[in-house]
């Protein structure tokens, strides 16, 4: 009775018996099974800019080396390699994201927005927005709306308790305003920081600014306002400077 007990168990489940159990079965160079190789991951490759217009043509050939001289002559930026070249150290981040949501004859449609900032802490600040159905090309377009927006900063020391010749805050008072949101930047003495609330700090981290005091009036959370405001802002220590 045993014998035939045995012999069915033996026979009803498959790979025991007189079968050995085999691992590491599959193509050599392979693991255990069920275990998949990963292949090593592609580097982006770094895009090629062409230049297009006429102003991209004097910067890619060097005739044009700064900002400033394109904003002296009155020229119009169409081209954010034009910045990327004048500007290597530009750095670009993501401040907002959000959600469109509209009601149309074929029922709801629903987009994404994006806010970008793009700095190198050292004087030059640009924002972007961007609306796509997809969030990365959202983000794309927003970036390459920062790139053309950017605008130099003038730094330097207007706080009467400093008086020092480093730039690390504004040089005077400024206002801007963007929507319903007025934004006003006054300079502070060095070591005091950024008062600030933390994307309108943000924004002024990018820009190069390390003290200074600020005053918010507005609906400050719609950073759409916000963000143009600070920009307008800071444009006029480059204009009124």
């Amino acid at each position: 009775m045993s014998q035939t007990t045995q012999t069915k168990s033996t026979q009803g489940r498959p790979g025991q018996g007189s079968r050995p159990v085999q691992y590491g079965g599959g193509r050599p160079g392979q693991g255990r099974p069920g275990q998949t190789n990963r292949r090593p991951r592609r580097e982006p490759e770094p895009e090629i800019w062409v230049p297009k217009t006429t102003l991209g043509h004097k910067v890619a050939s060097g005739e044009i080396s700064s900002i400033e001289e394109i904003i002296e002559a009155g020229l119009r930026i169409q081209e954010a390699g034009i910045i990327k070249k004048l500007l290597p150290d530009l750095k670009s981040e993501v401040i907002d994201v959000g959600i469109i949501q509209k009601m149309t004859s074929n029922g709801q449609s629903t987009r994404f927005k994006a806010i970008v900032a793009a700095g190198n802490g050292n004087g030059y600040l640009g924002v972007g927005q961007g609306k796509s159905k997809q969030m990365r090309i959202a983000i794309e377009k927003a970036t390459n709306q920062a790139f053309l927006n950017v605008s130099p900063i003038k730094l330097g020391c207007g706080s009467w308790e400093c008086r020092c010749d480093q730039k690390h805050s504004v040089p005077f008072k400024i206002r801007g305003k963007g929507g319903s949101v007025t934004i006003e930047i006054i300079p502070a003495p060095r070591g005091l920081g950024l008062v600030a609330g933390g994307k309108i700090k943000r924004l002024l981290e990018l820009a190069g600014l390390k003290d200074a005091w600020t005053t918010a009036k507005g609906s400050t959370p719609t950073m759409n306002s916000t963000s143009k405001a600070v920009l307008e802002c800071l444009r006029q220590t480059f204009s009124q400077g």
